[in-house]
């Protein structure tokens, strides 16, 4: 069971935020950050396998998925990466150059990948993450989430009940730019309307999401679930940025600075 957002007396306040101008925007990841995948993508993909025949183990399968993304480029035959044909590329690559898969067997394995990335089952809600966007928006600031994610992320969202709860969604597949390129956080202040002084993005990446939004002018700060209570005690080693280790540390930190 979630705790309420409005009971703190179990919780450490974190300490006061830095200085910084009002704030208007705040800008969400959404992997690793608001939700994740249960099983993870690697055990997905390994699953595909092994119903193929293919004794595979989910550590094999990390290490193939990992050498395709960064052997395969980000745009094929213009498809931007995480496109629908883009993936298909990548599953090819995975499973007929990986594996040995016959070419006429990888169609099946991509339909059934795509089906299950697209099923809002697939995810599973970080705790506290309903009430972060529905406190955000009760301060009437612009909440967006901002992803490197395929097109189908804004049906996901929708499936989990997230869609409702931010004002707009920016996934790199649609956008055809990803983080950390300045031009994600441009559009993400624009569709805000807000100034990049007054925006602030948080995330689970240090590169893609902290320096990303730190470079673009925005303020940032890294979401480290797997680290323990933070609360902005600890720092991001590259950029000094603060890192909280739950939706509810960033909730508390966001509420400092609004």
């Amino acid at each position: 069971m979630l705790e309420p957002i409005c009971d703190t007396s179990s919780r450490e306040m974190p300490p006061a935020a830095p200085a910084l101008m009002s704030l208007q925007a705040v800008f969400i990841d959404a992997g690793n950050t608001l939700l994740y995948e249960n099983p993870s993508r690697f055990e997905i993909y390994a699953q595909a396998a092994r119903r193929r025949g293919f004794d595979l183990s989910t550590e094999r399968m990390t290490e193939l998925m990992r050498l395709a993304h960064r052997e395969l480029p980000r745009e094929i035959d213009g498809a931007f990466r995480y496109s629908e044909t883009w993936f298909t590329s990548y599953i090819h690559r995975i499973f007929h150059e990986g594996l040995g898969l016959s070419r006429s067997d990888v169609p099946a394995v991509q339909e059934e990948l795509f089906a299950r990335f697209a099923e809002p089952r697939t995810f599973v809600l970080f705790p506290g993450a309903v009430e972060l966007l529905e406190r955000l928006h009760g301060k009437r600031l612009a909440v967006g989430i901002v992803s490197n994610w395929s097109q189908r992320l804004p049906g996901i969202l929708s499936g989990l009940g997230l869609a409702e709860r931010v004002d707009f969604v920016l996934a790199s597949a649609i956008e055809r730019v990803e983080k950390p390129d300045l031009e994600m956080f441009a559009r993400a202040c624009a569709r805000a309307g807000a100034e990049p002084s007054r925006a602030l993005h948080a995330g689970d990446d240090p590169k893609k999401d902290v320096a990303g939004a730190l470079a673009a002018g925005l303020s940032a700060v890294r979401v480290d679930h797997a680290g323990g209570p933070g609360a902005g005690k600890r720092s991001d080693p590259a950029t000094g940025a603060p890192i909280v280790g739950s939706l509810w540390e960033l909730s508390d930190w966001i509420h400092q600075l609004s």
